[in-house]
């Protein structure tokens, strides 16, 4: 499995069923999605901003997030429900962005994938909502990914993961500010037990015998094409076997 991060929410897993991009919004990668592919598109939330000159589709469910045009032809899913695309096998949870409810209520999905393997869990632009029972019903958690910098304090992402138990969990900041998004990842990971946050690195390769024992922080850089520049990235890829 090869993890991508683009920034805010957005991330890409190639796996060997599919490739699954979580929250690709155009607000992240462009009109055109800058050449980025997959076979499902998963999106936690309607985007926040979208672009007015995206030339493609519009997501079916929500009828006003444009899909980048590079990624047209994949699956998009949205919502809570059990899915099943490409023999990946997917599951969408309620939840809410923050902590209005009734006609407030700003409603996210969180995402759990089996992949290689290995059960994925993006929690997309989650604050609140996920029950211990919704939790102990997952079939695992091997590697999660935790906004951090929004709505969910730092307290609040480390209580998460020490319910969900995961192999390898890694933030993703709210914030496109590089000051901003630093001091969140740091706020999280001294929450985490961490003195400093770890180095951060260019993408997350990984196979199921090479998980860690223990809870492990992994930061990977965005991408800067995934914050509206040209498209480079840090240098090492972070090899967990």
């Amino acid at each position: 499995m090869e993890l991508t991060y683009y920034g805010r929410t957005c991330v890409r897993i190639r796996s060997r069923e599919a490739t699954v991009a979580y929250d690709p919004y155009t607000s992240i990668v462009g009109p055109t999605g800058r050449g980025m592919s997959a076979d499902i598109v998963t999106l936690s939330h309607p985007d926040d901003a979208p672009l007015s000159r995206v030339k493609g589709r519009l997501a079916p469910r929500d009828n006003r997030t444009p899909i980048a045009t590079s990624l047209d032809s994949a699956i998009i899913l949205e919502g809570p429900g059990e899915y099943e695309v490409k023999s990946v096998l997917i599951t969408g949870i309620r939840s809410y962005r923050d902590e209005h409810r009734g006609p407030a209520a700003r409603h996210n999905t969180v995402f759990a994938a089996e992949l290689d393997g290995m059960h994925v869990v993006h929690l997309g632009d989650y604050a609140d909502g996920l029950t211990a029972e919704q939790i102990g019903e997952l079939p695992g958690c091997d590697i999660v990914l935790v906004p951090v910098g929004g709505e969910l304090s730092p307290q609040a992402a480390s209580r998460l993961i020490s319910q969900m138990e995961p192999k390898i969990v890694i933030p993703m900041s709210m914030v496109d500010d590089a000051g901003k998004a630093a001091a969140a990842i740091k706020a999280f990971c001294k929450e985490q037990g961490l003195a400093t946050p770890p180095p951060a690195q260019q993408k997350l390769a990984i196979t199921i015998s090479a998980l860690p024992e223990e809870t492990t922080t992994v930061i990977i850089e965005a991408r800067v094409e995934g914050l509206g520049g040209a498209e480079t990235a840090a240098s090492g890829t972070l090899g967990l076997g």
